[in-house]
């Protein structure tokens, strides 16, 4: 069983409640009945029921057991304005309506209310879209105060990992942030830092163990943007003393143990919760960097790119790519679902 067919069987075993606000598109309703079906999530379709259930029987399905819900006038938009307006004491009710009169934002503030546990969209909106909605409803997590992303980056399978079966899965990453932040400063480094290590500790198999990531390894260069990467690893260890992190290195430092040797002292070497050598999280100190890492290793090094996803969301938000498959979407809402299960602060 791969990676991602562990996550999936992993998310069945606690129910996450999915809204998803994009149900006029035929991908959306496809993935709402796979996840329903196969009992990975409870999908919750926003859009006018009987368009959703003409274009279902059209695409030659039922959605038969699946929720819909739609923004109309009514108790439960009330309530939702009502919230919106307690979080934004400039706001009225009035303009509270006609925000949550979008079926994203509504299914935002249904997330906000409890009504859903994530929201997956982006399939026909951009992402920026997608983190205005978060910001405005579900709010970042305590303590953190930038919105970043990742991928989940997966080996291929190789015919060596049928005899050591433990290996390929200890190689799976977290890359962090490859799609929101263009040159974040040290704080919105710590926050990524921070962010992507609750991910990982819901997703991967082993400790998050975090890589701050640069051209210099320790000093062997000197440079604002080595010191940018300094400053974010000395704010990310007083904000949470317990994370295994360390900075800035050069990725195959981070990676290679054989390198790590060569490169730096014992000391950062024999430790337990020592990163270098054995990082299962790179943090890219810019999106330049981030990107084009990630499409490197997965057009030329034969990883599986699976994302980006959002985080650092008081609740799991969800970005999809526009031109996602309905399996990249059933797979997006296991792992975002799986996100879920756990905090910020736990990584403390």
């Amino acid at each position: 069983m791969d990676t991602i067919e562990r996550l999936i069987e992993r998310s069945k075993r606690n129910r996450q409640r999915v809204i998803l606000p994009e149900g006029d598109d035929r991908r959306i309703l496809e993935a709402a009945k796979r996840l329903h079906d196969e009992g990975i999530a409870h999908p919750i379709l926003v859009g006018e029921r009987e368009k959703l259930e003409n274009e279902a029987q059209a695409a030659g399905f039922s959605l038969t057991g699946i929720e819909s819900v739609f923004p109309a006038p009514g108790p439960i938009l009330d309530a939702y304005a009502a919230l919106y307006v307690q979080g934004r004491p400039r706001a009225n009710e009035r303009m509270a309506m006609r925000f949550l009169s979008r079926p994203l934002h509504y299914a935002a503030m249904a997330v906000k209310a409890g009504a859903a546990d994530l929201l997956v969209a982006g399939a026909k909106q951009p992402t920026a879209r997608i983190i205005e909605a978060g910001l405005m409803t579900v709010g970042m997590a305590k303590g953190i105060a930038t919105p970043s992303s990742f991928f989940l980056m997966i080996p291929q399978r190789r015919p060596e990992d049928d005899e050591n079966p433990d290996a390929r899965g200890s190689r799976a990453l977290i890359f962090a942030d490859c799609a929101v932040n263009i040159d974040p400063d040290p704080e919105q480094l710590a926050d990524i830092a921070i962010a992507s290590a609750a991910s990982a500790k819901q997703l991967l198999d082993a400790p998050p163990r975090v890589a701050m990531l640069s051209f210099s390894t320790k000093g062997s260069a000197r440079h604002a943007r080595v010191e940018k990467v300094q400053k974010a690893v000395e704010l990310a260890r007083k904000r949470a003393p317990g994370l295994a992190i360390d900075g800035e290195m050069q990725v195959d430092t981070a990676l290679v143990a054989d390198v790590a040797r060569i490169k730096l002292e014992k000391e950062d070497l024999g430790d337990e919760r020592a990163v270098a050598g054995r990082a299962n999280i790179l943090v890219f100190p810019d999106l330049d960097a981030g990107n084009i890492g990630y499409k490197l290793s997965e057009r030329l090094g034969g990883m599986r790119a699976i994302g980006p996803f959002l985080q650092g969301f008081a609740k799991p938000v969800c970005d999809l790519s526009r031109g996602a498959s309905v399996d990249d979407i059933v797979a997006a809402t296991a792992i975002s679902g799986l996100m879920g299960q756990g905090s910020i602060q736990e990584s403390d």
